[in-house]
């Protein structure tokens, strides 16, 4: 009887694990994209320079995109977006998009991240008493656009899911960053253009091609209160024109990287200039079939002891004079429970990782993950799925300065190595490693 019943046992744990090897087998890698306008209609404030204040957008000089990539591997889903935005939307309004993209599409893990652009609409207002209602009613009324345009683009993106290949690859590219903070030479630089391409597997036309590179889209005047997507537009256009697809952007740790535009002129000159480098970079780059696909992800937040008390009537006054009172309002109560700070981690293919931050993160930090990561590529997001202002290193905040600062950098010294060790510790247990 003994023997009879451990021949059974063995042979249900064999067909369980042969069940679980077919179905891996049979898992296909997908790919779909999709883009959608998100330029505001009307005039609302504007996001990225104190000196405006509360005053009014006047126009548009070119639109603001949101570029969407949809990832399947196996029955797993997620959306890669990139935003022509000063940061991704705020918490409400990331909260209905995501739970409208997991009943519409299944889409249950998104990256939703802003190029920081200074030249969009803000973000922060929301619909409780003295953040908004009222006074900003026609920026309420634009958030409800912004989630219906990006909801419509992912659920577009994941219809157009067809079998695909990838190829990623990164290079240093020289001249197009520099460090705009620190006094120390030489100072931290993060050149690493990292691209990640999508080609359908039955035709070899391009789906979608990611772009991540780190530097402040700030190429405008704080006195031109018109929309615009910067220097990025103009890259994606000259992607686009030349491979086809969807080009995204996704902004990586520029709290204390500028566009060096010096060479490349104004940014549109820039932008295509940018652009031509991903282009010959994406070439270089052999997409093949993915064997055995997987994703993996993981998403918490965390608490971090404010430097600043908000609450403070001296201290609050100083931010409603150097911004204006609706928006300091909206920062007091987010920050009610201290600063808490969002990661994402995902892992593609158990060799390529992305790793969001919601927040303005000094270069150093993404330096240092992508030197202690075990993959082959790894994707450093900013300004991602939140924001909570900037992230200097210990060093960063120890020499001071604007991005270093308790005035702009709100969470405890030393947030920043914490989110960092924390992404580093999912990526090896994501790729199997017992810790």
């Amino acid at each position: 009887m003994k023997t009879k019943a451990a021949g059974l046992l063995i042979g249900t744990v064999f067909c369980f694990a042969a069940a679980q090897l077919s179905a891996e087998d049979q898992a296909v890698f997908q790919a779909g994209a999709a883009t959608a306008d998100v330029t505001p209609q009307e005039s609302v404030p504007m996001w990225g320079y104190g000196s405006r204040k509360d005053s009014l957008s006047t126009g548009t000089l070119d639109p603001l995109k949101a570029q969407v990539i949809v990832l399947k591997a196996g029955q797993d889903k997620l959306a890669i977006v990139g935003l022509d935005l000063g940061r991704s939307p705020g918490e409400k309004s990331m909260e209905r998009i995501r739970q409208r993209i997991k009943q519409q599409a299944g889409i249950e893990y998104s990256l939703m991240a802003g190029s920081h652009t200074h030249h969009g609409p803000v973000l922060e207002f929301t619909d409780q008493a003295g953040q908004g209602p009222g006074k900003f009613d026609a920026a309420l009324r634009y958030y409800t656009l912004m989630e219906d345009a990006i909801i419509n683009a992912i659920v577009q993106a994941d219809k157009n899911l067809v079998p695909a290949t990838l190829g990623t690859g990164s290079l240093d590219l020289d001249g197009f960053n520099r460090n705009r903070h620190s006094k120390k030479q030489p100072p931290p630089l993060d050149c690493s253009l990292a691209v990640l391409r999508l080609q359908d597997a039955a035709t070899g036309k391009s789906i979608a091609t990611l772009v991540n590179f780190a530097a402040h889209p700030t190429s405008l005047p704080d006195k031109l209160n018109e929309f615009s997507s910067d220097f990025v537009g103009a890259m994606r256009a000259e992607v686009e024109a030349t491979l086809g697809g969807v080009a995204v952007f996704m902004q990586g740790a520029a709290g204390d990287l500028s566009t060096n535009r010096g060479p490349h002129g104004d940014h549109n000159q820039y932008g295509r200039a940018l652009g031509k480098e991903v282009v010959k970079l994406a070439q270089t780059l052999k997409c093949e079939p993915v064997e055995r696909p997987s994703l993996k992800v993981r998403e918490d937040r965390f608490t971090f002891a404010p430097r600043t008390d908000l609450n403070n009537p001296l201290v609050r006054a100083a931010y409603t004079a150097a911004f204006f009172p609706e928006l300091v309002n909206c920062f007091v109560a987010e920050y009610v429970d201290g600063v808490r700070p969002r990661i994402t981690v995902a892992v593609l293919n158990g060799s390529i990782a992305m790793v969001g931050a919601s927040g303005e993160f000094f270069c150093q930090h993404a330096i240092d993950l992508r030197q202690r990561a075990n993959v082959d590529q790894l994707f450093f997001f900013g300004y991602c799925n939140g924001y909570h202002q900037y992230f200097p290193t210990i060093q960063g905040a120890a020499e001071g300065g604007y991005g270093a600062d308790r005035q702009v950098a709100p969470a405890a010294v030393g947030a920043g190595e914490q989110l960092m060790n924390t992404s580093l510790e999912w990526i090896f247990r994501m790729q199997g490693a017992k810790l």
